[in-house]
Formats: C-alpha cells, sequence, structure tokens
C-alpha cells in the first residue's frame, strides 16, 4: 500500500477575494502580547503534534509600521494531514480561508490574526525568517519597506493578495541584500 500523500493542486480562497480597508498603524508592543497568547492557544490545540510556531510579518519587527494584522507561522511534519492540525485549529477558534499547494492560512474571525501552515523545512518558512530577522537589525532596510507599504496603501486595493503581490519586488531586493550580509 502506497502511503504517499497528495497535496492539493489548486487555490482554493474560502470566501472568495475580501475588498478591505488597509492602513499601516505604528509598530505596537500589543502585537508581541497578541503573538503570545496566540502561539500559546495554538500549542495547547495541537499539544499532540509535532509543531514549530514563530511571528513573522511586520508586526514581528520593533520599530515598523504596520497593518495590525499578526502573522504567526506554523510547521507541521505533513502539511496534506490536515486531520493531524486543522480540526484542532478549527475548534480553537481559527478559520479555513486558504487552501493551496504546500500552504495553509487560517485566520481568526476578527482577521487580525493570520496562522500560516506550511510543512517543516518548507523554503517558503527560511524566507520569512530571513526577511524579519534582516528587518530586525537594518534600520535602512526598515525604512524603505515601510516607505513602500504606505505608498502602496495611498491606492486603492480590492483584495488583500493584490496588495502582497505589490510588495513583491522590494521583498525581493531586501531579501538579497540579507543573504548577502549573512554571506550567502
Amino acid at each position: 500500500m502506497d502511503d504517499a500523500r497528495v497535496d492539493v493542486t489548486t487555490v482554493e480562497i474560502i470566501g472568495g477575494a475580501e475588498a478591505r480597508k488597509l492602513e499601516l498603524h505604528s509598530y505596537d508592543e500589543q502585537w508581541v502580547v497578541a503573538y503570545r497568547g496566540h502561539r500559546r492557544r495554538i500549542a495547547e490545540a495541537l499539544a499532540a503534534v509535532r509543531v514549530d510556531i514563530e511571528h513573522i510579518g511586520s508586526t514581528s519587527v520593533p520599530g515598523l509600521a504596520a497593518k495590525p494584522i499578526v502573522d504567526i507561522v506554523l510547521t507541521v511534519d505533513d502539511i496534506t494531514a490536515e486531520k493531524d492540525y486543522l480540526p484542532a485549529l478549527l475548534a480553537a477558534g481559527y478559520e479555513l480561508r486558504v487552501r493551496e499547494p504546500g500552504h495553509r492560512l487560517v485566520r481568526t474571525p476578527e482577521r487580525d490574526v493570520h496562522v500560516h501552515i506550511y510543512e517543516r523545512n518548507d523554503p517558503a518558512v527560511g524566507e520569512y525568517l530571513l526577511l524579519r530577522d534582516h528587518l530586525r537589525g537594518d534600520a535602512r532596510d526598515r525604512a524603505l519597506y515601510e516607505s513602500t507599504k504606505r505608498e502602496l496603501l495611498s491606492r486603492q486595493w480590492n483584495d488583500m493578495n493584490d496588495y502582497a503581490e505589490a510588495k513583491t519586488d522590494v521583498i525581493r531586493e531586501i531579501k538579497a541584500r540579507a543573504r548577502a550580509a549573512r554571506g550567502d
């Protein structure tokens, strides 16, 4: 019998595109408090599962203005084994928003916490941490990223995913400098 699991092959966005008013807020230490509370909530819900949990995104970078949405990355052994983690997260009060190859996203009903789920050792997790760690230590790139976000948020966005996509080039540039700084 073949134990290989097959991941989803399409992107499913539960509830469809959402037009939301996006605003940057000055850095708020309460974002770390919120992260810690959700970290505990997730760890308790998934006590029987081996997971890693990290605070990512702009709310994880002291001094960086951000949308007031706490981003968390959660890694599991097998992204396709949803029965091992998804029911417990839903029971803990999160809602499934995205199911796509290699990635799931659950969020709070208030939409103020997004939990990105990946398989352990997925390169995307390292990319999140690379950007976070670099922005924490590099004031120039932190200022560049913030000014880019401010300019982009001056526009109208019909979907948050479009806003996120518009930041891609500057994120790529910053990560290239981060790699160079650490000698990659």
